[in-house]
């Protein structure tokens, strides 16, 4: 537990503060007196007035630094205005797809040419980029696309064809990252097919789109399956260097995930607001729907999921801000998983306050409900995810555990006998303390539980993390419904930091209604600290609480017959 990564909560400077306040009231205005989100969604397109207003706020250029025209935000400023944004979700999308996807891979891999060639009509928004790596025969598993670039004999130019689908702005981009096949000269002289990242213009002919796809959620925003015919696409538009591309697009993906958590929070912040206000004055029972138990319940649900997602998400943000651009790519993809799936339940539970009324299209809360639910699938899916996140863990576990056996096999004594005290301390039941408490402690004392249950279960972790590579060995890889609750413990690790982090600077400095947040975090640390505690349970071998060998029993039965095989309750055999 590395506490000077996540201690203190990161801060920003005083002229950074002030300008992103300088964005935020005009951008607010925007959203709230020019956006007709009901209009947006009902005829699935965004208004060419609406996307110009955005292009003059500069919100295509958000990231692209002032030297190509660019606002040049940081990532935590870039946060804080997709606070915002989220409150439409076509346009969050829209421009999503464009800058943290869609010209992403110029911008953090292309070269000084690539970058002043495109960059600046791109923060301009006088172009749209997308991003085309779905295809037809390949989702999740990025690394079987099909789509094929082909040298030409002068080694001038690349040839492509192929087809990519679900590509938002795929109708609208002028510019498209791309995702292709190429042959490449291996070390060893063999032939082998490898992926590369091309930037291809529409320009550069053969390129075209199919109609919009007519789309659950997010209908406003543009998604279409694009063609590539015979495109000849220049050799000095290859990003980074040929058969580097599946590299250059995990880069892409890894590095725009953590803003779907202050989008998320922003977007559940809006609909405490819109709720508090409808159950302060709405009546039943001669009692306002505030003064009910089960009601409250949900409020409370609420400002815990948003506290702990803008939590998270600015804890990231920080991070990634610091010189040296750190990999943060597991954190991203944690902020991701809590807050997409923190969401779908916010709206789920806004429109369960709300009744018959939440179900009209005459008011947002369906919309939200309906955008909310690409958030789980999109950007990765929070299965695959999920699988990254531990096994990423695991990778450098299992390199210190391997380094430890080779010393055993080696005879190293001191390895052996520290692993038996180890085992020793825990059986007598070991005092942790990672310095998050105490005198040189960097938590308030008013989190000092909380803090410790946070000590206490990263302990747990890493033994049980052991255990699990002694049990399972390389094979561990296969074992998904393990490292789905590993994955789970380390998203609610870090999710329970950034609260302990985030509320101890609020105390320290004095923060309005910091008391407020001692509550949620203390809330949230004492429930996912016995969360977490069932899942190591359920981690021990030929432990009661795990039903692993009956889930996948139930499952393989069912998909053998592709239907439900239970007999129906009104069947008799006689």
């Amino acid at each position: 537990f590395s506490k000077e990564e996540v201690f203190p909560y990161p801060e920003i400077s005083n002229d950074e503060l002030e300008e992103v306040n300088q964005f935020v009231g005009p951008v607010e205005r925007f959203f709230t007196e020019e956006v007709d989100s009901k209009k947006i969604d009902h005829d699935a397109k965004i208004p060419q007035e609406t996307l110009n207003g955005l292009k003059n706020l500069g919100l295509f250029g958000m990231q692209i630094p002032e030297e190509y025209g660019g606002l040049g935000l940081s990532n935590t400023m870039y946060a804080r205005l997709g606070e915002i944004t989220a409150l439409d979700g076509a346009i969050a999308v829209t421009l999503a797809a464009h800058q943290a996807i869609g010209l992403k891979g110029i911008l953090i891999a292309g070269n000084e040419e690539q970058k002043a060639k495109y960059l600046p009509k791109l923060a301009s928004g006088e172009h749209m980029a997308a991003f085309c790596l779905t295809e037809p025969g390949s989702g999740s598993d990025a690394a079987s696309i099909q789509t094929r670039a082909t040298a030409s004999k002068d080694g001038s130019h690349f040839i492509l064809n192929g087809s990519k689908i679900w590509i938002s702005n795929g109708g609208l981009a002028e510019i498209f990252t791309v995702f292709a096949r190429t042959e490449v000269v291996d070390k060893d002289g063999s032939i082998k097919d490898k992926i590369t990242a091309f930037i291809v213009e529409r320009a550069f002919g053969g390129v075209s789109h199919g109609k919009a796809e007519d789309k659950l959620g997010i209908r406003g925003s543009n998604t279409c399956e694009v063609y590539f015919e015979n495109t000849r696409v220049p050799v000095e538009n290859v990003i980074g260097e040929v058969g580097g591309g599946f590299k250059v697009a995990m880069n892409i993906l890894n590095s725009g995930r953590f803003s779907m958590g202050s989008a998320s929070a922003g977007l559940i912040k809006k609909l405490i607001e819109m709720t508090a206000e409808y159950a302060g004055t709405r009546k039943q029972f001669n009692k306002k729907l505030s003064e009910f138990g089960l009601i409250q319940e949900k409020f409370a649900l609420m400002a815990q999921k948003a506290y702990v997602m803008e939590s998270m998400a600015y804890l990231t943000a920080g991070m990634m801000d610091r010189p040296g651009m750190p990999d943060c790519s597991v954190e991203a993809a944690m902020v991701k998983v809590f807050s997409s799936e923190g969401s779908w339940l916010c709206v789920s539970e806004a429109l369960q306050i709300l009744g018959g009324l939440g179900y009209m299209k005459d008011y947002p809360y369906e919309r939200y409900l309906r955008d909310s639910r690409i958030l789980l699938i999109f950007e990765g899916t929070n299965e695959i995810l999920r699988m990254y996140i531990a096994l990423t863990g695991m990778q450098y576990a299992g390199k210190i555990l391997t380094e430890k056996i080779k010393e055993m096999k080696k005879g190293n004594i001191g390895v052996v006998l520290s692993l038996v005290s180890k085992k020793l301390r825990d059986t007598m039941g070991r005092k942790v303390d990672f310095g998050l408490t105490g005198q040189e402690g960097v938590t308030h004392p008013s989190l000092e539980e909380s803090a410790k249950k946070l000590e206490e279960n990263v302990y747990n972790f890493s033994t049980t993390v052991e255990s699990l590579l002694y049990r399972f060995g390389k094979t561990v890889v296969d074992e998904q419904m393990a490292l789905k609750r590993v994955a789970d413990i380390v998203i609610n690790l870090y999710a329970m930091t950034a609260v302990i982090s985030r509320a101890s600077r609020s105390i320290s400095i004095g923060l309005r209604n910091h008391d407020h947040e001692v509550l949620l975090t203390n809330m949230f640390c004492a429930e996912t600290y016995f969360k977490n505690n069932y899942l190591f349970a359920q981690l021990q071998k030929n432990s009661p609480e795990n039903m692993d060998d009956s889930i996948k029993k139930i499952a393989q039965q069912i998909l053998e017959k592709r239907a439900y095989i239970c007999s129906h309750p009104l069947d008799r055999t006689f």
